[in-house]
């Protein structure tokens, strides 16, 4: 009955024995149970570990039964601690898996079959979102990579987010940390959170991505250049690690209204992402797409950075920062 919780059934026999007659020892326990003294040892042993048996207050070279109503209750909230953490892996993998399909699911996704269609071309591209906007009832989720967004673009999307908000659709949106530089898509930004959208930003995003109702996902097919195609997505499963990116996104990112300040470690979060982006070996072009910022300022950061961690070279930014803990050491 316990062998949930970890005790096998030795143990619990010898647990119960202790409990219905906790003034007797070892020998005796055994005797009831027909079991012999070695084994009865071997299961106080199991008790022990699992703190259900403790030394005897009374007699050091005794043991007694720990209350079950202190032993057991512990025992579960420890399960219930590791399946907690175990959860969180989970989460994390999904996430993980997520990126990875948005970033490389084009490459496959052409006569994939199994709710995955391929879509090329801008024209098509905006027909299906026009009726995947249609049909959209309850959610909508956006990344919105790129940085500064094109006038053009924004004043295109301001009747169809107005009709959303006003039918009472909840919207969130992600955008790059660099649009609170620029005043144009900032004040478009805070247009929306007028009409009730939230809005967040992050240092770097894994690619475009749209999320209607976590029933379907549509995903640029190629994250350097958006108007090549787009991967439209209503496999439950793979809609389902869409989702779970998107709020992992989400809970690190700011709020729009919120003023990004460093951390204890002194860096920005733009810094940071930066930083790991070195680390990874990107070239500054690649990294300023990634932030949408230009090359020259992603030189400026990193030339910061290098003087932050007292490097001469990137590659010793690189290995000071794992050092002092800005980023975590690569897995053996």
């Amino acid at each position: 009955m316990l062998g949930r919780l970890g005790v096998n059934s030795a143990a619990e026999a010898v647990y119960r024995i202790m409990l219905a007659h906790p003034r007797e020892d070892a020998a005796h326990w055994g005797a009831r149970l027909d079991m012999s003294e070695p084994a009865v040892r071997d299961a106080l042993d199991q008790l022990s570990e699992l703190a259900l048996v403790r030394p005897s207050t009374e007699d050091q070279d005794r043991v007694r039964a720990v209350n079950p109503l202190l032993g057991l209750e512990a025992l579960l909230a420890r399960q219930q601690a590791d399946l907690a953490t175990q959860q969180q892996k989970v989460e994390a993998s999904r996430a993980a898996i997520a990126e990875v399909i948005a970033q490389y699911g084009q490459d496959y996704a052409s006569g994939a079959g199994g709710g995955i269609q391929y879509i090329e071309g801008v024209d098509a591209i905006r027909e299906h979102l026009e009726l995947l906007n249609s049909k959209v009832r309850d959610e909508f989720l956006t990344f919105a990579p790129g940085g500064a967004q094109t006038p053009a673009n924004m004043a295109a999307s301001r009747p169809l987010n107005r009709r959303l908000l006003k039918r009472g659709v909840r919207m969130r949106t992600v955008y790059l940390d660099s649009i609170r530089r620029d005043p144009p898509t900032l004040v478009h930004a805070e247009w929306l959170e007028g009409l009730g959208a939230q809005i967040r930003t992050a240092p770097s995003l894994p690619n475009r991505v749209i999320i209607i109702d976590r029933r379907t996902a549509l995903v640029a097919a190629d994250s350097r250049n958006t108007s090549t195609g787009a991967v439209l997505i209503e496999n439950p499963g793979t809609v389902t690690l869409m989702f779970a990116l998107f709020e992992s996104v989400w809970q690190s990112a700011e709020p729009l209204s919120t003023r990004s300040r460093p951390g204890p470690d002194g860096l920005t979060k733009q810094q940071t992402e930066v930083l790991r982006l070195m680390a990874r070996g990107n070239t500054d072009e690649s990294i300023a797409k990634s932030l949408g910022v230009s090359a020259r300022t992603v030189r400026r950061i990193a030339a910061g950075l290098l003087d932050h961690l007292g490097a001469r070279s990137r590659f010793q930014a690189g290995t000071h920062a794992v050092q002092h803990g800005y980023l975590p050491a690569a897995p053996e």
